[in-house]
């Protein structure tokens, strides 16, 4: 038996779809956020717009690229300031992620980040309405019940998972995205391409997380290089959509050691985690392979895509300008060589403990130095 959960209580998709933040009631509504392109785009101005004639909106921005314990705790304290009952979460995954950290804490002051790992975790919040509106394509943050912080004192990003992290409401608005840089649109687009690839490939995924994997990577396949290089309306909203769907899928049946190997190199460089799942994606995939029933999946893949899946992803990345390995990523590699072998051992960590082979320091080494190197 397997208990499956997709989404919060709505999913709301389509051009337009953010003027759902009108018809929500609250009293207090606090809207978290990353740097300047919502602002500049309008799309920060656009929300508060719909929410202030229904109670007072105070934003939160400067949330990083990979949120940090620092920036979630400065952020929680301005929640706990303001005492929303409804927070809005816009903008990246990392945005998105900080806010889901803050809120826990929020709604349950005797947790934080000392005891958080080691605590039996809440499962559904009480006195916070949790929405989340996502400007890129890649983390599916708003449907997922984790969230990701990085540790820069231990060169660690690790996960919190629970069901109060889901958002009630996660708005999939194509327009927010129009303004979105190709390159970020490449990068993310290729995140939730990792995202349904390791998900379609592990152990633990059944009927309805294969079928939305595979969804996923046919849609994605199809729609990333016209929304990197038109950016239209149709492609960025096609890629939102699919993007969230990889995470619904994930979010139930688990990744692999793509994402393993990723956050090491994101807690240490500050390395953009689409980016690095992107470069590390077909290294995994190659390795993965020589187990029987990963070779059997990615057949499947290959034969509805028209050509091997593999190879198929090395196209697509070079096609949107995805470097060919880390090193070209712009990691010096007097950092990797000095950094290695903490590397190797943080990428034990995490979703390297579902990958469909079970790895040790000794096995994910060469993997390790093949996606930095490109060997």
């Amino acid at each position: 038996m397997k208990k499956i959960r997709l989404t919060g209580e709505q999913l709301i998709t389509g051009p337009g779809a953010l003027d759902a933040l009108g018809s929500l009631e609250f009293t207090r509504a606090m809207i978290v956020t990353g740097g300047r392109s919502l602002f500049r785009n309008g799309t920060i101005d656009r929300a508060k717009a719909l929410l202030e004639p229904h109670g007072a909106v105070e934003v939160l921005d400067g949330i990083g690229a990979n949120p940090t314990r620092d920036q979630v705790e400065r952020g929680l304290a301005a929640m706990r300031a303001f005492s929303p009952d409804l927070v809005v979460a816009m903008g990246g995954g990392s945005p998105i992620d900080a806010a889901k950290a803050m809120l826990l804490f929020y709604e349950w002051p005797a947790l934080n980040f000392e005891n958080v790992f080691s605590t039996p975790l809440p499962e559904k919040r009480t006195k916070t309405r949790f929405v989340a509106v996502p400007s890129t394509s890649g983390t599916a943050s708003e449907v997922t019940h984790v969230t990701v912080i990085t540790f820069p004192e231990i060169s660690q990003k690790l996960a919190i998972k629970t069901e109060a992290l889901r958002p009630d409401i996660a708005i999939l608005d194509g327009e927010i995205c129009l303004s979105l840089p190709a390159h970020i649109a490449a990068e993310t687009g290729m995140d939730a391409l990792t995202h349904a690839i390791e998900c379609y490939t592990n152990r633990s995924k059944e009927t309805f997380t294969d079928l939305l994997a595979r969804g996923a990577i046919e849609g994605i396949f199809e729609w990333l290089p016209r929304s990197v290089a038109a950016g239209d309306l149709e492609s960025r909203q096609r890629m939102h959509e699919y993007a969230c769907m990889a995470g619904m899928a994930f979010s139930n049946a688990g990744l692999g050691m793509v994402h393993g190997i990723s956050h090491a190199f994101s807690a240490f460089y500050n390395t953009a985690h689409g980016l690095a799942n992107a470069v590390i994606l077909p290294y995994v995939l190659d390795y993965n392979r020589q187990d029987p029933w990963v070779a059997g999946e990615l057949d499947r893949l290959s034969a509805a895509l028209g050509g091997d899946v593999v190879e198929k992803v090395r196209a697509l990345s070079h096609e949107v300008g995805i470097p060919a390995c880390l090193r070209d990523a712009g990691i010096p590699e007097a950092d990797f060589l000095r950094d290695e072998a903490q590397l190797i051992a943080g990428a034990m960590l995490g979703s390297t403990k579902v990958n469909p082979i079970p790895m040790t320091p000794e096995t994910i080494a060469p993997i390790v130095r093949a996606a930095y190197y490109g060997s």
